[in-house]
């Protein structure tokens, strides 16, 4: 080629070299953005970037500042410092944040115009939840406080150099282990103070209860409001937390909220009036859609702001005047920001929240608000994960990082297109989106696989996936819906699978989706894949016992058998009361009813378990009753383990690529059997 036609093809902007698909390896090279806090005046942004340690396989967040205009982005700190929970003082001359050490955390309070930090605090235990005190002399936090118990029994001390087998471990309290975080310290969670000047930490709250969520400090500094379950049988009321009030002086409690059903996240006008929190009463439902609630100080004039909208409320935040409060909610597959005034009108503010969770394009993301309005906050879209934006109510945003811009320029990705269906069930609208493979010919048709998401009470949507894209690239037509159940439609919509998931309606909804895209002649109807996660996984072991019209199925990390699930889940006590209504030996017929284990006679797929081996949310005790029936059906089954992974499968990078790998080579196995019937 002469240097003048070369010439030519870069200033007309075509690419001299065709970009590639995105490849398993690539995911090391992904960033996002995650926690921005905007400063009081709207000048500054810090924020956690996130990267991909390739040595040591772990998601790496680091401090970085970027100035609202794009100037000056940069690392607050030295890179090897692992420091997080960034939170700015009042007037906005100091910043707070959490430095994890490997023997313990440091509470470090930094002079923004200096650069100078100092030591305030040295803890065992991480703190979390941080917040100063209006008057900015003080900071809140939780953090957990180990309690020693005496031992069940004494037994005689071992002979000096015996090498005795390790004690038994003796479990009394209902909620033992937590998936993720494994068999609980003996402790609980409480409420310190601090000052701003550094000094001992002291313990605000007692009493053997957790203490965690936002804490909102009264606006003369004297008081803290908190969300917490105060009662003796805390372990089996997840739904009945209270609002709490406490002063910081001398400790004295006072209870704000009494009813049947959850209040969390509150936060006090600037002015000192109102306080408003997030809420609901508990009728008993599967889910119910969280509520923006406003009272005055003294417990009057309670109401609620956001009846009208039926949408779930997260993340209250006052704006400057106390004339309304921000808040960030989902709607059909996306996740908005707006601000609510007092008499319940809604200002759009920002859409297109999200983008943390960059394995599956679930819901995430958060903000914050100066005291002008300008709101910052991580931003995604199908192309790319959490980037940092700002904006305020009526302004287009300004999207201030590109943080994958290097990758994903010399990526091919899979273009998204939302679509709308009836479902054969009832006719009632679903929402989906199709991801089409890199070169996508609409006069060819594709292998089609289908990718359900868990919950079941969460939603998909317009929002960047990295597992999606890599089936995209292997050549597959990706559908991902949200049938009922999903959040962000209105509780109606929720109450379509109340005690009854998972049901017949699911099932046909998930199925015409895939219809209506081979009527579109997009897929083709020999080749049909599905897979799924937690409630993915069950709808997708659901699915394979009502139908033989996949050539291959993943059930990821499902619920096999719900009678046996509840005796191993680490959410027992929640899921018998509220999903079913009653316990499995009071009712097993309904537990057989919706248990995938009670179709496994009618499996005719081929179908994979996978599973981390130290999930205690859905054991692999569930996946392995699967693949048993299936073994002795002599059914064509495979069962992966991934060894130390808990529920959250990917939260390492190399397993996100073991799982797609795994996923993608059982369907490539299974590509050229024969024809399955529809």
């Amino acid at each position: 080629m002469t240097r003048p036609l070369l010439l030519i093809l870069l200033l007309a902007g075509q690419p001299v070299l065709a970009a590639k698909p995105l490849q398993l390896l690539d995911v090391f090279d992904l960033e996002f953005v995650s926690d921005p806090q905007i400063s009081p005046d709207g000048k500054q942004v810090i924020y956690v970037r996130n990267s991909m340690d390739i040595m040591k396989d772990r998601v790496r967040g680091r401090l970085w500042t970027i100035d609202v205009d794009g100037d000056n982005h940069r690392p607050l700190l030295d890179d090897e410092i692992d420091a997080s929970q960034a939170r700015w003082s009042p007037d906005g001359k100091r910043l707070a944040y959490v430095v994890s050490r490997e023997e313990h955390s440091e509470l470090v309070v930094r002079w923004v115009g200096s650069g100078e930090s100092a030591r305030v605090a040295q803890l065992d235990n991480s703190p979390g939840n941080l917040a100063w005190s209006p008057d900015g002399r003080q900071l809140a936090f939780t953090a957990f406080v180990d309690s020693s118990l005496a031992p069940f029994v004494t037994l005689p001390a071992a002979p000096k150099g015996a090498e005795w087998a390790k004690p038994a471990r003796v479990i009394d309290r209902a909620i033992y282990r937590r998936d993720g975080a494994g068999y609980v310290k003996d402790g609980y969670q409480h409420i310190f103070v601090v000052s701003a000047e550094g000094g001992r930490p002291r313990q605000l709250t007692g009493g053997n209860f957790h203490h965690r969520g936002r804490l909102a400090w009264s606006h003369d500094s004297q008081s803290i409001v908190f969300s917490a379950t105060r009662r003796e049988d805390w372990e089996f009321e997840s739904r009945r937390s209270e609002l709490f009030e406490i002063e910081v002086s001398d400790g004295n409690l006072a209870q704000l909220t009494d009813r049947r059903g959850p209040d969390t996240d509150p936060t006090i006008s600037p002015d000192g009036k109102l306080l408003a929190w997030i809420g609901y009463d508990d009728g008993n439902k599967s889910y119910h859609v969280p509520q923006l609630y406003v009272m005055k100080r003294n417990g009057k004039d309670r109401r609620v702001l956001t009846a009208a909208l039926d949408r779930p409320i997260q993340s209250p935040a006052w704006a400057d005047n106390s004339s309304g409060v921000f808040v960030q909610y989902e709607d059909q597959g996306l996740t908005r920001v707006a601000l609510i005034d007092l008499k319940g009108q809604m200002t759009p503010v920002a859409s297109n929240v999200g983008g943390t969770t960059i394995g599956r394009p679930y819901s995430s993301g958060s903000f914050s608000v100066s005291r002008k309005g300008l709101l910052a906050y991580t931003q995604t879209r199908p192309d790319h994960p959490a980037d940092l934006a700002v904006t305020r109510k009526s302004k287009a945003p300004v999207l201030l990082t590109r943080l994958n811009e290097d990758l994903l320029s010399r990526r091919q990705l899979g273009d998204v297109e939302e679509i709308r269906y009836k479902s054969s069930f009832d006719k009632r609208s679903i929402h989906g989106w199709v991801v089409k493979p890199p070169g996508f010919d609409p006069k060819k048709t594709y292998p089609v696989l289908l990718e359900i998401h868990g919950g079941p009470f969460a939603n998909y949507g317009e929002r960047f996936s990295v597992e999606v894209q890599l089936y995209a690239a292997a050549g597959y037509l990706v559908l991902y819906t949200n049938p009922r159940g999903s959040t962000g439609y209105g509780q109606a919509f929720a109450d379509l699978i109340d005690h009854n998931y998972p049901c017949e309606g699911d099932f046909q909804d998930m199925m015409s989706g895939l219809d209506e895209l081979i009527r579109r002649g997009w897929a083709d109807p020999r080749q049909q894949y599905i897979t799924g996660g937690s409630g993915g996984g069950i709808l997708t072991a659901w699915v394979v016992g009502k139908t033989q019209r996949f050539r291959a199925a993943v059930a990821q990390k499902p619920v096999i058998n719900w009678y046996s699930f509840v005796g191993a889940t680490d959410i027992y006590t929640f899921v018998s009361r509220y999903w079913f209504g009653s316990p499995p030996w009071e009712d097993p017929r309904a537990y057989e009813a919706r248990s995938p284990l009670s179709l496994v006679g009618k499996v005719t797929t081929p179908t994979m378990l996978m599973t981390g081996e130290e999930d205690y949310r859905t054991p692999i005790s569930e996946s392995e009753q699967f693949y048993h029936a299936l073994k002795l059906r002599r059914i064509d089954t495979m069962l992966v383990r991934i060894p130390g992974a808990s529920h959250a499968i990917v939260k390492r990078p190399s397993r996100l690529m073991v799982k797609v790998a795994h996923i993608l080579k059982w369907f490539e196995v299974h590509a050229q059997d024969t024809k399955p019937s529809s």
